[in-house]
């Protein structure tokens, strides 16, 4: 990826080192007597990708409407670069960019045509704009596609074009609000590359998901929201720290056996277990997640009551918590 220069529109590299490039404070959002933001409050440091998770109605998409303009808190602080996103929203205008859930594109038009209306809409023009297209060209792998409509493109490289769109002006800060949305596993693969790539050139990211394999992957930090408010917030590691130890997870060959084993595991934390007519289907093999607080020891000891009772399984093994199990558990009395 090319690197951003002081020289660009926008930028103000030189306060990034003390200043956060997305700052909340006690964010609220309200809807008549209906609250999409009950205030909350996160800081983003240059450079970094937030994970901003929750599933739908959480608050997400309203969060990024808020610091992109798009829509007035009702109360609280947004600050973008250290610019007010209400008393400043034409300098922060210039120091974001966002991409919703959907590509913004015109699929009558090439890669290369969208690219450069989205520089004309932002003032660029002749050498300027084209040596910008060509920059954004190679930086996301677009030579061969190019000159293709952007209808007959796959989701993937659509999204591709869109975020390379997004990027014309070399933005300080960059809002992606769900972008793998309805993409396929290869599609999804390619655009987490490029999250990565973003990182690696500077460029601070909020991304909004449901995918938490996704925000584990991708994101330095993670909020998790649930009902407009913040229920946890850290690094990956710290939120699976939160749940306590390492789990033991068994897959059984018989669903038959279910019952059994959980009986024969009693005094043992059970996670997760298997029900019956699952979405899975009856026929997947059943799975038992049970807390490991002695790690190996604790997976030992399942070993020796399942062969005990001759119950064989197609795997067990020790693994850290996943972000699913910890937002599950924060968010279930909720």
């Amino acid at each position: 990826m090319t690197s951003p220069d002081a020289g660009t529109p926008g930028a103000e590299r030189g306060i990034q080192g003390t200043t956060p490039a997305i700052e909340v404070g006690d964010l609220v959002k309200a809807y008549g007597e209906v609250k999409a933001l009950g205030g909350i409050s996160f800081e983003v440091a240059p450079g970094e990708v937030l994970g901003l998770l929750g599933p739908n109605g959480s608050g997400k998409t309203t969060t990024v409407t808020m610091l992109s303009t798009l829509q007035r808190p009702t109360s609280g602080i947004a600050r973008i670069c250290g610019h007010d996103v209400v008393a400043d929203a034409a300098r922060v205008r210039e120091l974001v960019s966002l991409t919703g859930q959907y590509a913004a594109l015109d699929g009558g038009l090439t890669a290369v045509e969208n690219l450069a209306v989205f520089g004309k809409l932002t003032g660029l023009r002749g050498h300027a704009l084209k040596t910008r297209i060509d920059e954004l060209v190679e930086q996301f792998d677009l030579g061969a596609v190019r000159d293709r409509r952007v209808s007959a493109l796959s989701g993937g490289m659509q999204r591709r074009v869109d975020i390379a769109s997004a990027l014309v002006t070399r933005p300080e800060v960059l809002f992606l609000d769900e972008p793998t949305t309805g993409l396929d596993p290869r599609s999804r693969a390619s655009v987490w590359d490029t999250v990565t790539g973003l990182r690696a050139e500077g460029i601070t990211v909020l991304l909004t998901t449901q995918y938490l394999e996704e925000a584990d992957r991708l994101a330095d930090h993670i909020v998790m929201l649930n009902q407009g408010t913040v229920v946890a917030a850290g690094t990956p590691g710290q939120l699976k720290q939160q749940i306590g130890a390492a789990v033991c997870e068994v897959t059984l060959i018989e669903r038959s056996d279910t019952e059994r084993t959980l009986a024969l595991l009693e005094g043992l934390e059970i996670v997760e277990s298997p029900s019956e007519g699952t979405a899975s289907g009856a026929a997947a093999h059943p799975r038992l997640v049970v807390r490991a607080p002695e790690g190996m020891a604790t997976v030992s000891e399942v070993i020796t009551r399942l062969r005990g009772a001759n119950i064989d399984v197609v795997d067990i093994g020790l693994r850290q918590p996943s972000l699913d199990e910890v937002f599950l558990q924060l968010t279930e009395s909720r």
